[in-house]
């Protein structure tokens, strides 16, 4: 922490160095309240200024360090009229100007002023701000069991361009539990509030470095990116889906994890993680649903009246420092409730920023899809934001959906108010999908209805006709030689079955039986296929299969005839009663031709089969 204190000494002394008072406007009262309850901090600062010039003044100049700018997500100023229940606020202009003269690590913003201030006129002013990441984790790595801290470095004086007369400062913190503060004169910590000052008749520009030393451990809720998807359908529906990707922007988690002990003792073995987040959604809003990339997540409660609608999300897993998650809500909203028309033009009428209570968005993009056929849209959006248009494609799409891309860095919550997206539209373009249904609808009846009218076979003259005809005249035949060669081998087979008997039996006249009946189903089966082979020969058509089928038809009578000689060897060997490895000897001289003539037919009959 002491160099921290140095750095804010160096930035003290550069910036009384380097700029001059500005001696027409006085600060009568300064009362700044800093809020650290949320890891998003927010300060309101009253003002009491009195213009001591004889020129009337029409604006008044707010001063904050650089380094409190890098972190400035949200800044407003009113004016403060009236006193008790009839006191009333109006917002003001606040724009960044370069003064000559002022420091280079000195921000100005110049608040316009309604009604210029005369000689002697004092007016009442409030400056809100709303920084995030300005609390840092000290230290920044923790357990699970450890309480996270933070530090928060400011300044006891206000910041100001003019001389105060009277400054205090007040810095509430969410726990009693007070590491260290910076003790200077008139300060003390009573119950949740560290109070500096009053201090008075403080010079221009002073600045006395503070740092507080705290316990916060409510949700460091980070949204690094956030990119909502409102698509308006003028059929009644306006449809919010909304992409998070959710980081804890606490304290580092160092060690490994417990769920065991997360789920026995939460308050103390999880104090610096959250496991709920709360969604604010509009009221009447429907179809609600919670997902991330693995599917449904059941761990959620939604309930809700007319006034509003409250759903509470629980991430699969509890969120720890530096942990990261993904997820996705989304859900539909009645369309009169956020769709107006004014001066010829519809406009779209929602909220900005996030639903969900008390998180800062990194990077926030909004894209709101109009219908199709929409044309000269315009946005009113009361602070800046990058803007740009982009087209989108979409079911029954012709020409594309417009969209109204915005996109804003380091939003608050103070960001979620209305903005208004204007567009026109032709009520007759609600037509074109329904009109597109129809056609489509009638077309595909009246295909059907000509399909069934209509022939459209190939003529019977035609020589396409004919030449397909004769390709499956061929192919019929090609398949019944099949047939012939596969009821050959069936019978090969029974023929090799009686040798097994023989030599099991030694019945000889069984195996001539079976031999007989061999021979008459082959002379039967080639008698059958020759007027197949002989179309086939003779058929146009059939000339670069024939070959394989002649080659075919040979192999298997060639087989046929080796299994006869080996089969009637073996017969007389048994009727000669020859000894078994005579009877082997003589039988394998055909075996091994048998086996290579079978492998020969069985590659034929695949080569032919893969033609067709």
């Amino acid at each position: 922490m002491g160099r921290i204190s140095l750095i804010f000494t160096l930035f003290l002394l550069f910036s009384i160095h380097s700029s001059s008072a500005l001696s027409e406007l006085v600060v009568l009262k300064v009362d700044r309240r800093v809020d650290l309850t949320s890891h998003i901090v927010r300060v309101t600062s009253t003002l009491k200024v009195e213009n001591s010039a004889t020129r009337v003044a029409s604006e008044v100049l707010i001063a904050l360090p650089n380094h409190q700018v890098q972190n400035l997500a949200y800044l407003k100023a009113s004016f403060q009229d009236g006193k008790g229940k009839a006191k009333g606020s109006v917002d003001l202009p606040i724009k960044m100007v370069q003064p000559e003269g002022m420091a280079a690590d000195v921000t100005i913003y110049a608040v316009s002023l309604a009604k210029g201030i005369n000689k002697g006129e004092i007016v009442n002013l409030e400056v809100f701000s709303v920084y995030t990441h300005s609390l840092k984790p000290f230290p920044e790595e923790i357990t699970q069991a450890d309480n996270q801290l933070v530090l928060y470095q400011d300044s006891a004086y206000y910041l100001s361009p003019y001389d105060v007369k009277v400054q205090s400062l007040s810095i509430r913190v969410p726990s009693p539990r007070v590491e260290s503060y910076t003790k200077v004169e008139r300060v003390k910590f009573t119950d949740l509030e560290i109070k500096y000052g009053p201090y008075e008749n403080i010079r221009a520009f002073s600045f006395t470095p503070i740092v507080v030393h705290f316990e916060n451990n409510q949700p460091f809720a980070v949204v690094k990116e956030l990119v909502r998807e409102i698509a308006i359908s003028h059929w009644g529906n306006v449809q919010v889906t909304e992409h998070y990707n959710l980081a804890h922007g606490g304290a580092q988690t160092k060690g490994g994890f417990s769920r065991i002990e997360y789920q026995g003792r939460p308050t103390s073995r999880g104090a610096s993680s959250f496991r709920h987040l709360l969604a604010k959604l509009p009221p009447r809003a429907h179809s609600i649903y919670y997902r991330d990339h693995i599917g449904n997540i059941s761990t959620s409660h939604l309930w809700g009246d007319l006034r509003k609608t409250e759903l509470q999300i629980e991430p699969r897993y509890p969120m720890f420092g530096g942990w990261r998650t993904a997820f996705t809500i989304g859900y539909g909203l009645p369309l009169h409730d956020f769709l107006f028309e004014s001066d010829g033009k519809r406009f779209l009428n929602i909220s900005f920023g996030s639903p969900l209570d008390e998180v800062a968005i990194d990077n926030l993009v909004i894209k709101v899809i109009l219908p199709e056929g929409s044309k000269d849209m315009s946005v009113s959006i009361p602070f800046p934001t990058e803007q740009r248009q982009e087209i989108k494609h979409l079911h029954l799409d012709t020409i594309g959906r417009p969209v109204v891309v915005l996109e804003k860095k380091n939003v608050v919550p103070e960001h979620n108010v209305y903005f208004q997206v204007y567009y026109k539209f032709n009520s007759l373009s609600m037509l074109r999908e329904p009109v597109m249904l129809i056609i489509g609808f009638f077309l595909f009846f009246l295909t059907c209805i000509i399909y069934m009218h209509v022939d459209i076979s190939i003529s019977k003259s035609s020589a396409a006709y004919i030449a397909k005809q004769q390709w499956e005249e061929v192919q019929a035949a090609v398949h019944q030689v099949e047939n012939f060669i596969n009821h050959c081998i069936a019978v090969d087979e029974k023929l090799d079955l009686s040798l097994r008997d023989l030599s099991r039996t030694g019945d000889v006249q069984a195996s001539k039986a079976a031999r007989k009946t061999s021979d008459a189903l082959w002379k039967e089966y080639a008698k059958e296929i020759k007027l197949v082979l002989s179309f086939l020969q003779s058929s146009p058509q059939a000339a670069q299969i024939w070959p394989k089928v002649d080659e075919l038809v040979r192999k298997e009578k060639e087989k046929q005839e080796r299994l006869m000689l080996k089969h009637s060897t073996v017969v007389e060997a048994y009727e000669k009663k020859l000894s078994g490895r005579e009877i082997g000897s003589r039988a394998a001289s055909h075996e091994q031709r048998i086996a290579v003539l079978k492998q020969e037919v069985e590659e034929l009959l695949e080569t032919v089969d893969e033609v067709f």
